[in-house]
């Protein structure tokens, strides 16, 4: 193969790879912040019932 367009194949696939981190990063994100609002939900409702 043409070093060139390996080195390109490459780079998309960097690239491709970044793209995929960064969506993971921030679904991680949400999903953290979303167990933190769960959290404080439940402790405020259970001074709602009291």
């Amino acid at each position: 193969m043409n070093p060139e367009i390996e080195y390109q194949l490459i780079q998309a696939q960097a690239r491709e790879l970044r793209r995929a981190a960064a969506a993971h990063r921030q679904v991680r994100e949400a999903q953290r912040a979303g167990e933190s609002e769960r959290r404080h939900r439940s402790v405020f409702g259970k001074f709602r019932k009291s």
